[in-house]
């Protein structure tokens, strides 16, 4: 499984990724919003489990339905996950 932490902001993601099969960390910046759409589309592809957590932010909804519909397992601050 990957876990994802996501520090969001308006203009991009902070993100810290962890596999814990393998231990393998890494971080990198997504730009908004096409960056991180290609980035998350891809895991998907993957056929990877995936859980995103992410601090609670006021413009994040196309995010947090962007995960939803990917079907991740989510640790949102919100109504729709």
């Amino acid at each position: 499984m990957l876990i994802i932490g996501c520090d969001y902001h308006p203009g991009f993601q902070q993100i810290a990724v962890v596999d814990t099969e393998t231990g393998e960390c890494d971080e990198r910046r997504l730009a908004h919003r096409e960056e991180a759409e290609r980035f998350y589309l891809k895991l998907r592809e993957r056929s990877l489990r995936v859980r995103a957590g992410m601090e609670a932010s006021g413009h994040s909804r196309w995010f947090e339905r962007m995960l939803r519909d990917l079907q991740f397992e989510t640790a949102l601050p919100c109504a729709l996950c």
